[in-house]
C-alpha cells in the first residue's frame, strides 16, 4: 500500500486521547488545533465524552467519517488489538508512539513481531512504533507536539527525536528554509526507510531529503531506491556509529575487517548520497542542496576582501578535491578594469579595498567570474553584510542592492553562489535579501566550504551515476552446471566451506588465473604431483574443519625434490592433527610455487544491512594490522573495480616503486568482476577469500582461496 493516503491525512484519529496536559494524547490535540490543522480530529478514550471541544468516542469503530490515519499514544501491549479495529475501520496508517518494543530485547521483539503480524492482517501501514511522530507541514498535520516547526521544501527522516528537534531548530533560528515532512521512523518496523525515500521522490514541494539514520533493515532495498531518487533530488545523510567495528567472523579476513562505517559510507556515496559526518553541517548540507544549483564542473572561484580568509578557503576546498583554477585572460582583464591596481585577480581574487566604499563592486565581480565558463561556482568569503555596520550606515544601501544583484545572477546563471560573512551573527538585511534569493550565507568558514563541496559532489554524481551500478543482483544468471555440482557436493556432504582444491576449480571455471592444484590423499601421491610440477611446490593442509591453515601449522613452501615433498606431508598431517584432533583432514593440496610479485587480498561477505559486498586491499598476513582495504555493495562495474583499487593507500605500489614494474591492474580488475560474477551466479557463497593474490607485471596467481557455504532453502531469496 502506498503511503499517500495517510501521508497527506485529512481526518485523524487520536487513540488514548487525554485531559492530563503532560499525556500525548492531550498534546497531540492540542498542537492540531494551535497549528490550524484543517481536517478532522477524532479523539478516541472510552472513559471521556469531550476533550478540548470535540466529541471523544468510545473505539475508531463509532466514529462516523472515514479516518485516513490514527495516532495511538496507549501503552505498547494495547497496540496489537488497537489495530485489528483499525483495520476495520479501513484506517490505511498509524502512528505507534509507544517504546517497549524491539529496542528493548527479546520480549520487546516478541510484542513488535505481534503488532506487525497485527498490522499487515488489518491493512494498516505502521510508523514506528517507539517513534516521535510525524509532520506534513504542508497542511499543518502535526503529530509530533513541536509547535512552530518552520514550512519549506526539506523533507527530514531520522531515527532520533532529539536529532529532529535539533535540526528544526536550527533552521527556525539560523535560515529561511524549512521543511515539507518530519517523519521519525522508529524502529522501522513495517515501513521502510526505502519507502519513505519513494514518497518523498515523488513529492512535487520536497526539493531535497535529509536523513539521520543508526540502522536500517533493507538496506539493499534503500540503495536501490537512493540510486533512482537522487538523479532527481539530493539525499543528504548522517549515518552515527561509526566507531563500532561491526560483528566480526572467525571464518575469513572480510568478515573480520568489513566495519558498517567503511561499508556503509561507500555504499552510500556510490548511490549519490551526500555523506556527512559531522553534525554541525548537516542542515546546512540540506539547506545547500535544495537552494543552489549543483556544480557541475568541480571549478570554483573565491572571491575575497582579504588574503587571510581567501588563502584558508582554498586549502579546504583542495582537501575537498575542488579545483581553484586560473580565471581566463578576459575575465582577468574585466575585473583590473573595476579594481584598484593592488587588487589580486587571479583565483582566489582579492578586492584588496576596493569594496571599502562601494561594496556593490561583490556583484560586479561575481557578474564577471561566473561568465567564465571554466567556473562552476563562486565563494564570497569575508565583510560582506557587515560594511554598513563597520565603515558607514549609507553602505548597507549598496550592499542591499548588490544582494539583489546576486541573487538574480545565480538564477540566470545557473551556478551557485555561498556567502561567508563575518557579520553573519548581526543579521544585516543584505544578507537576508541574499537568504531570499537562495543564496546560503554562513559564519563559518569551515561550513560554508563543506556547503561548496556538497555541491560539487552532487554535481560530480549527477555526471556519473549512469556508470555506476543500480545495486540490483541477477541471481544464478551465470551459474555454471560443473560450479553448481562443486558446491552441491560440499552442501550435500554437510560442509560449509569448499576444500581449497574446489574453490580454485569454481574460481577457474569462471576464468580466474588459479594455482593448477591437487589435492593428495598420502604421501606417496603428493610425492608424484609434485614430480609433475616444474619448480619448487607448496603444501597444504586440505580440511573442512581448518579454514586458517597458518595456524595449524598446515602450510609448508617452496618445496624441491621427493624427500623434502614427502617430510612436508607428514608434518603437516602431524601438525593438523595435534591442531585440531577431530577435524576431517583429506589430505594435502599440492601447488606449485607462484613467483613473487605484490601480494593482495579480494574477499566477499554477506553484510547484514546490505547483502553482498566486496573487499579489496594489500594482502598477505598483516592485512588484519595494516587494514588498508576498501569496500564496495556487489555488484560492481569496471568503474567500481577501479575505484576500489585507487581508494587503498598501497595503490601507488601497483604502479611500480623503487625500480619494480608496474602491475597488472586490467587483470586486477578482472579479477574483482570474476568475484561478484561468482558471488551473483552462487548464492551458496557466504564468505570468500583470496588471500595472497599475487599481482606481476603481466598477470596474476591466485595461491589461496576459501569460500565458505550457506545452505539455499526451496524458494529462498537471496537477498
Amino acid at each position: 500500500m502506498g503511503l499517500e493516503a495517510f501521508m497527506n491525512a485529512r481526518s485523524v484519529a487520536v487513540i488514548g486521547a487525554s485531559k492530563s496536559e503532560t499525556k500525548r494524547g492531550y498534546q497531540a490535540i492540542r498542537t492540531l488545533l494551535d497549528e490550524h490543522y484543517d481536517g478532522e480530529i477524532y479523539p478516541v478514550n472510552p472513559k471521556l465524552d469531550r476533550i478540548l471541544g470535540f466529541k471523544c468516542y468510545k473505539s475508531v469503530l463509532d466514529i462516523e467519517g472515514p479516518v485516513d490515519i490514527a495516532l495511538i499514544a496507549t501503552p505498547a501491549a494495547t497496540v496489537p488489538a488497537i489495530l485489528k479495529e483499525c483495520g476495520r475501520k479501513g484506517i490505511p496508517g498509524a502512528v505507534i508512539l509507544a517504546g517497549g518494543f524491539g529496542e528493548t530485547g527479546v520480549d520487546g521483539r516478541k510484542l513488535e513481531d505481534e503488532v506487525v503480524r497485527a498490522a499487515r492482517a488489518a491493512h494498516v501501514r505502521l510508523i514506528g512504533p517507539n517513534t516521535s511522530g510525524m509532520l506534513n507541514l504542508k497542511n499543518n498535520l502535526n503529530l509530533v507536539g513541536l509547535k512552530g516547526a518552520p514550512k519549506g521544501e526539506i523533507a527530514l527522516l531520522t531515527q532520533s527525536g532529539n536529532m529532529a528537534l535539533s535540526l528544526i531548530t536550527e533552521a527556525k533560528i539560523k535560515s529561511h528554509k524549512g521543511f515539507t515532512y518530519y517523519v521519525g521512523v522508529g524502529n522501522e518496523a513495517d515501513i521502510r526507510f526505502h519507502e519513505y525515500l519513494e514518497f518523498f521522490r515523488k513529492d512535487p514541494d520536497t526539493k531535497a531529503i535529509l536523513m539521520y539514520v543508526e540502522g536500517m533493515r533493507e538496506g539493499r532495498k534503500f540503495l536501490q531506491q537512493a540510486y533512482k531518487t537522487t538523479q532527481e533530488k539530493p539525499i543528504i545523510l548522517l549515518k552515527s556509529g561509526r566507531s563500532s567495528t561491526g560483528k566480526r567472523s572467525a571464518g575469513s579476513h572480510t568478515g573480520a575487517l568489513a566495519g558498517m562505517s567503511e561499508v556503509a559510507k561507500g555504499a552510500f556515496e556510490r548511490a549519490g548520497i551526500i555523506v556527512i559526518e559531522n553534525s554541525d553541517e548537516l542542515f546546512p548540507a540540506a539547506e545547500t542542496l535544495s537552494s543552489c544549483p549543483p556544480i557541475r564542473n568541480n571549478k570554483i572561484a573565491i572571491l575575497a576582501d582579504g588574503g587571510g580568509h581567501a588563502t584558508i578557503a582554498a586549502d579546504i576546498l583542495t582537501d575537498y578535491g575542488i579545483e581553484i583554477p586560473e580565471l581566463s585572460e578576459k575575465t582577468k582583464t574585466k575585473l583590473r578594469e573595476i579594481l584598484p591596481p593592488a587588487a589580486s585577480v587571479v583565483n582566489p581574487v582579492d578586492v584588496a579595498g576596493g569594496t571599502d566604499d562601494d561594496p556593490s563592486l561583490f556583484a560586479d565581480c561575481a557578474r564577471i567570474i561566473l561568465k567564465d565558463s571554466n567556473i562552476g561556482g563562486l565563494l564570497i568569503v569575508g565583510l560582506f553584510g557587515g560594511y554598513g555596520i563597520r565603515f558607514a550606515k549609507t553602505l548597507a544601501l549598496k550592499e542591499e542592492d548588490a544582494a539583489h544583484q546576486m541573487g538574480k545572477l545565480m538564477a540566470k546563471r545557473k551556478k551557485p553562489i555561498i556567502l561567508h560573512s563575518l557579520y553573519n551573527f548581526e543579521k544585516p538585511h543584505a544578507l537576508e535579501l541574499l537568504r531570499y534569493y537562495n543564496i546560503p550565507v554562513y559564519d563559518s568558514l569551515d561550513v560554508a566550504c563543506k556547503c561548496i563541496s556538497v555541491l560539487a559532489q552532487y554535481g560530480n554524481y549527477l555526471r556519473s551515476y549512469h556508470a555506476k551500478t543500480n545495486f540490483v543482483l541477477n541471481w544464478r544468471a551465470k551459474a555454471k552446471p560443473e560450479g553448481d555440482s562443486i558446491i552441491a557436493a560440499a552442501l550435500e556432504e554437510g560442509r560449509t566451506s569448499l576444500l581449497e582444491h574446489e574453490a580454485k576449480d569454481l574460481l577457474r571455471l569462471h576464468g580466474a588465473p588459479v594455482t593448477a592444484d591437487r589435492l593428495a590423499r598420502n604421501a606417496d601421491e603428493a610425492v608424484e604431483l609434485a614430480s609433475s610440477i616444474e619448480g619448487p611446490v607448496a603444501l597444504k593442509i586440505a580440511s573442512p574443519d581448518i579454514l586458517h591453515k597458518s595456524d595449524a601449522g598446515g602450510v609448508i613452501l617452496d618445496l624441491k625434490g621427493a624427500k623434502a615433498v614427502r617430510r612436508a606431508f607428514e608434518t603437516i598431517i602431524k601438525n593438523a592433527r595435534r591442531y585440531r584432533p577431530d577435524a576431517d583432514i583429506r589430505g594435502v593440496v599440492v601447488s606449485p610455487m607462484a613467483a613473487k610479485g605484490v601480494e593482495v587480498i579480494i574477499g566477499t561477505k554477506i553484510d547484514d544491512q546490505f547483502g553482498p559486498i566486496i573487499m579489496y586491499g594489500l594482502g598477505g598476513i598483516m592485512v588484519e594490522i595494516i587494514k588498508d582495504v576498501s569496500f564496495r555493495v556487489l555488484p560492481i562495474s569496471r568503474l567500481s573495480a577501479r575505484k576500489m583499487i585507487e581508494a587503498t593507500r598501497s595503490s601507488p605500489i601497483l604502479d611500480g616503486v623503487r625500480g619494480n614494474k608496474p602491475c597488472d591492474k586490467k587483470a586486477l580488475i578482472n579479477l574483482l568482476l570474476i568475484c561478484s560474477e561468482l558471488v551473483e551466479a552462487y548464492p551458496e557463497i557466504r564468505e570468500m577469500d583470496l588471500n595472497p593474490v599475487i599481482l606481476h607485471q603481466t598477470g596474476l596467481d591466485v595461491v589461496d582461496a576459501r569460500i565458505l557455504l550457506q545452505k539455499q532453502e526451496d524458494g529462498q531469496k537471496p537477498d
